[in-house]
């Protein structure tokens, strides 16, 4: 079995959800979190099936955690 990270982003309109160490584009939309997480899975099921297992990051160092921050900056 195969583990991806998820980001899942809420937005004013809903929820966008990508796996992180897939290479390629694979991302999904919902109205929940639920929704999104479902719809995200199933896309990385799509994906796999399309691709096969080369389309999973081979890299050195896999995703451990992903960490949100903030930065603020004073735009021109």
């Amino acid at each position: 079995m195969t583990q991806f990270k998820v980001i899942v982003e809420k937005h004013p309109d809903g929820y966008v959800a990508y796996p992180l160490g897939l290479k390629g584009v694979c991302v999904a939309q919902g109205d929940t979190y639920a929704q999104a997480l479902a719809e995200v899975q199933s896309a990385i099921r799509f994906h796999l099936d399309t691709f096969g297992t080369d389309a999973v990051s081979e890299d050195d160092s896999p995703v451990m955690e992903a960490f949100v921050a903030e930065t603020a900056f004073a735009t021109p």
